[in-house]
């Protein structure tokens, strides 16, 4: 048995919550319908801890809407949709749950719109919470009829989108750390350490051993000229900015990133990923095959991916299908081609389109994994090899002072 945190509302739509003593969510769910109330969210006491996103706001930074609140309210929604409140009622449900300022507006407007007479699409296509791949799956579930599963494929699909990025952030934050540890010992070292040790190497006129000289002119480098390094960085900074801003700088950019060792297969099998995943939920969700590739191919993250897509919806608009413009374009890995191909012959693109984004999701979790791992050691080996030589150049350059004459 456990306490659970319930979030629900009745037939009013009013939100109710409390706590409930069961053996598991399930359970929860039936006590709570039992009473006549709507599940919205369940979660285990103590179990959901706020991030630190979420504490942003309260220091007074307002953080802007991201896939976490859009994947919540989608969750909300369909829950509300799927036991049978209107929408109107579901939408001001919603309006009261929101936390985000952003998302409390967004709905607001949204419900101000749909009560006026305007399609549910319609009115979150003019906010900037909904991407189109969530509104053309909103207004293919709206003229389908079929508005609460592509509701529930829309909250499965950002829930695996997020759980994908949290694991790739995750993985990377300890390496990241290592590194700002690294940086942040050698800065100690060269600017508030070194200085001590000069005064006594001039005043006792004696010529330093080359690693001391080495580590002391670097020392007197970056205290004298510190103002370089912000200044440089800036400047790459707003070069970066414009050569990506125009699509060919944008393009060789995603063709590097492509090409680099190790790191360009975990890339490309990524963005594989993202675009069978989108497709096929887009394809589940009864939007046609060239629309479903133009919302693909706007929201693809790699430019280089992008420009395969636009070859692949020439190649469906001409009766070639998916996998053969896909494979002439060499941006996807051939197993993912060949299951594809599969997909169409059998008539079932759309699952096999998710079971390869299953399947690559679980490779770069895999080869993310054995990245960090491999790259932990090699940054504690470097960092202990960079301190231990600034250390040892000045314990050798002091211990040769002995050699002075008396």
């Amino acid at each position: 048995m456990g306490q659970f945190q319930y979030r629900a509302a009745d037939a009013e739509g009013k939100v109710v919550e409390g706590t409930i003593e069961a053996p598991e969510p399930r359970a929860v769910v039936a006590r709570l319908q039992d009473r006549g109330l709507v599940p919205i969210r369940i979660v285990l006491a103590g179990e959901k801890k706020p991030s630190v996103a979420s504490r942003i706001p309260q220091l007074g930074i307002r953080r802007r809407a991201g896939g976490r609140d859009l994947l919540i309210l989608t969750q909300e929604l369909s829950a509300l949709i799927g036991a049978g409140l209107p929408l109107d009622r579901s939408l001001a449900t919603l309006h009261d749950l929101a936390d985000h300022p952003e998302v409390k507006a967004a709905v607001a407007d949204v419900l101000t719109q749909v009560r006026g007479g305007k399609g549910l699409a319609d009115a979150m296509a003019q906010h900037r919470l909904f991407p189109p791949l969530y509104v053309n799956m909103v207004r293919a579930g709206e003229v389908g009829g079929f508005l609460e599963q592509a509701l529930g494929r829309l909250a499965e699909y950002l829930e695996r989108s997020e759980e994908l990025r949290s694991d790739v952030i995750g993985a990377m934050v300890y390496p990241v750390f290592l590194m700002m540890s690294l940086g942040g010992s050698m800065l100690f070292l060269l600017i508030y350490v070194l200085p001590k040790f000069s005064d006594l190497f001039e005043g006792m006129g004696k010529a330093l051993p080359l690693p001391a000289r080495i580590v002391m002119s670097a020392s007197l480098v970056i205290r004298s000229y510190w103002w370089l390094v912000p200044l440089l960085g800036f400047l790459i900074w707003y070069g970066m900015r414009r050569w990506l801003s125009k699509p060919a700088g944008r393009l060789q950019w995603d063709q590097l990133k492509l090409r680099l060792p190790g790191v360009g297969m975990i890339l490309r099998k990524l963005e594989v990923a993202r675009f069978c995943r989108t497709l096929g939920t887009l394809l589940r969700s009864g939007v046609p095959m060239v629309q479903a590739l133009t919302i693909v191919r706007e929201v693809a993250g790699n430019a280089v991916l992008a420009r395969a897509i636009g070859d692949v919806e020439v190649g469906v608009r001409e009766g070639a299908g998916v996998s053969a413009p896909l494979a002439r374009s060499g941006a996807a890995p051939a197993l993912a081609i060949q299951m594809i191909s599969v997909g169409e012959e059998t008539g079932r693109l759309d699952e096999m389109m998710l079971r390869v984004a299953e399947h690559y999701d679980r490779e770069v979790r895999t080869q993310i994994q054995r990245v960090t791992r491999l790259l932990e050691p090699v940054m504690i080996v470097v960092m202990a090899l960079l301190v231990g030589f600034v250390v040892i150049s000045m314990l050798n350059a002091v211990f040769s002072l002995n050699d002075l004459p008396m």
